[in-house]
């Protein structure tokens, strides 16, 4: 049986075709490209540590901003002020902010408080914005650049041991009576 140059190029172009084939079958698929949800506030010119540590997902819509954080499990961060994260934490991002937030409480005066509101300076500067109701409170943003670890509870602090045992001896009563001014 003689060769000739067409019947090479056929068998070229099978064995081509299979070997792009076999390859493309077993190939595992791309790694995810989709950033952190830490990595991503920074490129909307917000601060990293806004979300705790026990983020496992998020969703980004990028037709209105829309977005859904969900966490491992509910916890407290201390900051300034004690903050709760719902599981599921969700509201609208934009370059500097976010916006009908929902998902995130503060404590002030025995009080949980929603959330309503984040947003910084643009062009930036060493503050954030908390829209709490009807009350916007201007934090250091420092405190939340470094993404922080969730506590389960409110007294699951490293002090919290301490406390007790402090609580459950006597103390000294105070030698005189100072007035306390609340300030905020």
């Amino acid at each position: 049986m003689a060769t000739t140059p067409n019947s090479h190029l056929t068998f070229l172009a099978i064995t081509t075709a299979a070997t792009i084939f076999f390859t493309l079958s077993t190939a595992t698929p791309p790694p995810n490209n989709k950033p952190t949800v830490f990595e991503l506030l920074p490129l909307y010119g917000l601060p990293a540590g806004l979300l705790p540590s026990t983020v496992t997902d998020y969703t980004l819509s990028d037709d209105d901003g829309h977005f859904v954080v969900v966490l491992d499990k509910p916890c407290y961060v201390q900051f300034d002020y004690l903050v709760y994260y719902d599981k599921t934490v969700s509201g609208k991002l934009s370059y500097g902010s976010i916006t009908d937030l929902n998902g995130i409480q503060v404590e002030r005066f025995f009080l949980w408080l929603n959330v309503d509101e984040i947003r910084v300076d643009l062009p930036p500067s060493n503050s954030i914005y908390f829209q709490v109701g009807l009350i916007n409170k201007k934090l250091s943003v420092d405190q939340f650049k470094t993404v922080h670890s969730c506590r389960d509870s409110i007294t699951s602090s490293p002090c919290a041991e301490t406390i007790a045992t402090l609580s459950s001896k006597q103390l000294a009563a105070p030698v005189d009576e100072i007035p306390m001014l609340l300030t905020e």
